[in-house]
């Protein structure tokens, strides 16, 4: 049997995994003890005590500032918050609270991680803008800039730069590692009152509401499952080495924001709210997953309509 530390797990990564455990999903991996490690891991006990059992392990420390860290054979570091506010409104302590995490998890990791599978879920950020002539951001291409990007995403996308070079350093030291690119995910634990399309979609949705569609521009994005991830997370922890492989972690399956709106008003029925566009400006994050699928044998079990449905717990017809 075996074990899976959740680094920064009381997130919608965090519960997603309890999710996918409390339903026997993580039995490929024989893991039959979870240990979700963040600042409020306790809170759980609270607000989602479905997710817990005998079995899971919530410990309230502080990535940027423990000493010491209990040995997991699996571990996936996803410490980082994602609320787009934070990063307006207290933007260098985000990225140096990203950067402190992972530079003190690389120091720990050498003392009590030397025998772990190691997955980081770093960001599609990192590549910096996506030019309109690029269909799909690959793995091998060369980091674009940062700069032009959303204000919100800037200090993230460095942040996530950075660490990806710091557990590339865990790697050389031997050390079993491997990275995770993720892009954009739908499930029922997405927060839903958040910078999230998709989650304030729904919301708007189970409350009767018009969806407002924002966006000023053509926007482009892919959705993948929770399932999914916490499968795919998995089988990169399970083929870490000192090499240190990148994936983009995602779907490919991409829909126009004002088209995703119309898939959530059908499903319940409300109406949309939009603009005009007033650029001809095309805002894309869309990634290849073909490296994935070809070294990995990993594609994605759900399309986006079923995706939807599973989140809100309704069938799929």
């Amino acid at each position: 049997m075996a074990s899976l530390l959740v680094i920064g797990g009381s997130g919608f990564f965090g519960k997603s995994f309890l999710d996918s455990f409390q339903r026997g999903l993580l039995r490929p991996w024989s893991i039959d003890k979870v240990l979700i490690l963040s600042r409020h891991a306790t809170d759980l006990l609270t607000s989602h005590p479905e997710l817990l059992s005998g079995a899971i392990e919530l410990i309230d420390v502080d990535i940027t500032t423990v000493d010491f860290l209990p040995f997991a054979d699996y571990v996936v570091h996803a410490a980082a918050s994602t609320d787009a506010s934070r990063y307006l409104s207290h933007n260098e302590e985000e990225k140096k609270n990203i950067i402190m995490g992972i530079l003190n998890y690389c120091q720990l990791a050498t003392r009590f991680h030397k025998d772990s599978m190691i997955v980081f879920t770093s960001s599609g950020a990192v590549y910096g803008y996506q030019p309109e002539y690029v269909k799909y951001l690959t793995e091998d291409m060369a980091f674009g800039d940062i700069e032009n990007l959303d204000e919100v995403k800037k200090s993230y996308a460095y942040a996530k730069r950075d660490a990806e070079s710091a557990i590339q350093k865990l790697g050389q030291a031997g050390l079993n590692v491997s990275i995770a690119r993720c892009f954009s995910f739908i499930g029922k634990y997405l927060p839903r009152d958040q910078h999230f399309a998709i989650g304030n979609f729904i919301a708007d949705g189970l409350t009767g509401r018009d969806i407002n569609v924002k966006a000023d521009r053509k926007v482009y994005r892919s959705y993948m499952y929770a399932d999914d991830l916490v499968k795919w997370l998995m089988t990169l922890a399970d083929n870490a080495n000192p090499k240190c492989p990148i994936y983009n972690v995602a779907s490919d399956e991409e829909v126009e924001i004002k088209e995703l709106a119309d898939i959530v008003a059908n499903i319940f029925n409300v109406r949309i709210k939009s603009s005009e566009n007033s650029t001809k400006h095309i805002d894309r994050y869309i990634p290849s997953v073909k490296k994935a699928d070809n070294e990995l044998g990993l594609r994605n079990g759900y399309e986006l309509k079923k995706s939807i449905l599973m989140s809100i717990n309704k069938p799929f017809v």
